[in-house]
């Protein structure tokens, strides 16, 4: 059995490197056809190894920090343990690279190290959220922030690449493709977002649902939604934070509610649970650069083990159904039909 191996950024995170091992490990037990390399402190990484079997340490005392500033970072720690794990990718050491550092550390060396797909205009950040209106519901978002700015064809292609994502990962046969505006007419937003909605019209492969707005994208509206990275990271930060912020002030509520309050919270306990649950993203695991020419996915830098083990789950998910290799022959036949219609 041919081992995929994954490299992984041992030092990226709040918790790293013991919450990174310590879920390295969780995937490691549960996979057999998966190996690891990881990058970074190897005495400090030694400190929570609880078995060597199939996990590879490749030293170095050189990491890249949430502060730093991402291009610069890359460029000039060239033996930083996510530049290393990128470069291992390159060189074909390495199947896939996984962080929970710097963010935009990571969608650089994912861009300058591991490469585009050839075809691909810009690649977008694709990030998995929970439905309110499904019990098992959620849906993908991209760009959610790779980049500030985008053109309708970018826009158009993070439908393809999103529907690949649904289709692979997620089991979706036919995934509805929605485009985020501020109204569902075919003639709201701007000039970008109403040549992208004529772009996946014309497009008859593409199940497009139209326009959907912010308001109601957690109600099962589509199973894509795609979005320029501004507008996307905006959308997935106010959700993420409007989650929270409920969580909170409920249990603000039932601690300062008297006893009959506590009693009620001690009787829907389960309820909670399930709701707490229903909006922990990291079940759904963490956002993947798509576009590049391997699967290059963050975690936030606060994950614990658990979200690092969903992460390595997902990873496994895309290599397994060689979704990369898939999205190559699709853009690499793309380019192909171009070169013909201009030859004819």
């Amino acid at each position: 059995m041919k081992l995929m191996k994954i490299a992984v950024d041992a030092m990226g995170g709040d918790n790293a490197p013991r919450t990174v091992v310590e879920g390295v490990e969780l995937a490691r037990n549960e996979y057999s056809d998966l190996e690891f390399n990881l990058y970074g402190n190897e005495k400090e990484i030694r400190k929570f190894l609880k078995n060597e079997s199939r996990i590879n340490i490749i030293h170095t005392d050189e990491k890249i920090d949430m502060n730093d500033e991402p291009v610069r970072a890359v460029r000039q720690k060239k033996n930083a343990s996510m530049v290393l794990a990128a470069k291992a990718v390159k060189e074909g050491q390495a199947d896939a690279v996984f962080s929970c550092g710097n963010t935009g550390a990571l969608l650089t060396a994912g861009l300058l190290i591991v490469g585009r797909i050839k075809g691909i205009s810009r690649p977008g950040l694709l990030s998995t959220l929970p439905m309110i209106s499904k019990a098992q519901g959620a849906f993908n978002l991209l760009d959610s922030g790779a980049n500030a700015e985008n053109k309708a064809e970018h826009l158009y292609q993070y439908a393809i690449l999103g529907k690949y994502y649904a289709q692979k990962i997620r089991g979706i046969e036919n995934p509805r493709i929605g485009l985020l505006n501020n109204g569902t007419e075919e003639h709201k937003g701007s000039k970008t977002t109403q040549e992208a909605y004529q772009l996946l019209k014309a497009d008859k492969e593409l199940n497009f649902v139209g326009n959907v707005e912010s308001n109601a994208i957690l109600k099962d509206v589509a199973d894509v939604v795609v979005a320029d990275g501004f507008t996307g990271n905006a959308v997935l930060k106010a959700i993420e934070g409007t989650a929270s912020a409920t969580l909170h002030l409920l249990k603000d509520s039932i601690m300062n509610s008297g006893l009959k309050g506590k009693l009620g919270a001690l009787l829907l306990k389960s309820t909670f649970g399930e709701l707490k649950n229903k909006m922990n993203q990291s079940q759904y695991g963490g956002a993947v650069l798509l576009g590049v020419k391997a699967p290059v996915v963050k975690a936030h830098g606060s994950s614990d083990s658990e979200t690092v083990y969903y992460t390595l789950k997902q990873i496994h998910k895309m290599l397994e159904e060689k979704m990369i290799p898939d999205l190559v022959a699709y853009f690499e036949e793309e380019a192909i039909k171009k070169v013909d219609n201009l030859e004819e």
